[in-house]
């Protein structure tokens, strides 16, 4: 993402009837699964739609370079197509980037979804200007029963203005270090974040509320990554943080210390409010759906954490605001 501001483009909202395309830009995967998550999009009135070559394989790949590219290419071109939900991430992602045009992408702006390994793309195409959502995937989160936060996907896809997660202690998302900051909501997976380090692709953080989210990934790992973040200044000019729900984060169950201790050791003297335990990405249940590249608050107080989204993510006429309880 751009350190200045860029003109955001928004794309159409999702609406019941819609056709979402399905894709697999990364690893290769399981069919049952795959109609499992389309079984679900079908009962919230929407009409799934992928090619068979989804089920190509190449290694662990979703098929080649070539094949992925163009399945992504051609979503983004059919007029049929309103939104673009990625299967499942997995790793291979990254060879896209130098094959796709982002210039086509941007002239036919869509709803894109995806998590995990997908946050290369998604930053990659924030990084022009297109809102993109960090949210549920087909054969991961719609595939499963309470898989998906509906609440937050209605309101990030169909265009509400305002709205926020009230993040009460029932859902727990602890506090970290106290404050208040405005900015644009930016992030994804950790280890695709800093795996941009030093490629033309490298993240944007400047003047962003971050989020930061991973899995199976040793306290020790976080924190070299966290501090590679840091050494890089990617978390010089952040104006917020909160962290995801970390699912399988620990070196072993009896360890002596919490993640979060090892969170706030790194980042605790940058002078910002971090919050921890969003469940967005990889998480035990209720993927919640963030927009990336929208203006948002997060205030986090002693006991109880707010991040509120300032502006539609996509266009849609409708003027009301609401608050969700995650």
């Amino acid at each position: 993402m751009p350190s200045t501001p860029v003109s955001w483009i928004k794309p159409p909202a999702l609406q019941p009837g819609d056709t979402i395309g399905i894709i697999a830009p990364g690893s290769n995967i399981k069919p049952d699964l795959l109609e499992a998550g389309c079984r679900s999009l079908e009962r919230l009135g929407y009409k799934p739609f992928y090619f068979d070559s989804i089920f190509h394989q190449d290694l662990y790949f979703a098929g080649t370079v070539e094949r992925r590219a163009r399945e992504l290419q051609e979503m983004f071109a059919r007029d049929d197509v309103r939104a673009i939900i990625c299967a499942r991430g997995g790793y291979g992602s990254n060879y896209l980037l130098d094959v796709l045009n982002l210039k086509q992408i941007i002239s036919h702006p869509k709803i894109f979804v995806g998590y995990s390994d997908v946050t290369t793309l998604l930053t990659s195409f924030a990084s022009v200007g297109l809102i993109t959502f960090h949210g549920p995937m087909v054969t991961k989160d719609f595939a499963v029963a309470d898989g998906v936060d509906l609440q937050s996907w209605n309101a990030a896809l169909t265009g509400l203005p305002e709205w926020e997660l009230n993040l009460v202690p029932a859902s727990r998302v602890r506090p970290l270090v106290p404050g208040s900051a405005q900015g644009t909501l930016y992030g994804g997976c950790l280890s695709m974040l800093v795996a941009s380090l030093g490629t033309p692709y490298e993240v944007k953080t400047d003047g962003t509320i971050l989020f930061i989210e991973d899995v199976a990934a040793k306290p020790y790992q976080v924190d070299r990554m966290l501090m590679q973040f840091k050494r890089a200044e990617k978390l010089a000019n952040v104006k917020g943080i909160i962290f995801g729900e970390m699912l399988d984060c620990v070196q072993q169950k009896d360890q002596g210390y919490s993640l979060e201790e090892v969170v706030v050791r790194i980042i605790g003297d940058l002078g910002i409010p971090v919050a921890y335990g969003l469940r967005s990405g990889h998480v035990s249940s209720g993927n919640i759906t963030l927009p990336i590249g929208v203006r948002s608050t997060l205030n986090v107080t002693d006991s109880a954490v707010t991040l509120k989204i300032l502006e539609p993510a996509t266009r849609r006429l409708q003027a009301a605001s609401q608050v969700f309880k995650s």
